[in-house]
């Protein structure tokens, strides 16, 4: 995979079964979460949890390798140390709705 390409870090191993624990998804966005003057967290404009084809999954936007190259290694690390699928070369991550 390109090292500049966004992908999808799907909550599925290679061989189909489910990554569990079920809020895998949320941890690991919230690495790269930030608390804001609301005292809310904030997930990263780069790294969000969502869902692709009905399974948990973490959009990694291909602009996070400029912005923090360690950052992104590590999730591509996590992703192949854990045997989850990925799906390459996808659209950057949309942005979150403001709660």
């Amino acid at each position: 995979m390109s090292e500049l390409h966004s992908f999808i870090i799907v909550g599925l191993t290679t061989q189909g079964k489910k990554f569990r624990p079920g809020d895998w998804a949320d941890r690991l966005s919230g690495i790269l979460s930030a608390f804001g003057a609301s005292k809310k967290m904030h997930y990263s404009p780069y790294v969000s949890p969502g869902e692709y084809a009905d399974e948990k999954a973490v959009y990694v936007d291909g602009a996070l390798h400029q912005i923090d190259p360690k950052a992104y290694a590590f999730l591509l690390d996590f992703a192949r140390d854990n045997d989850l699928q990925i799906v390459d070369s996808v659209c950057p991550v949309p942005p979150l709705p403001q709660a």
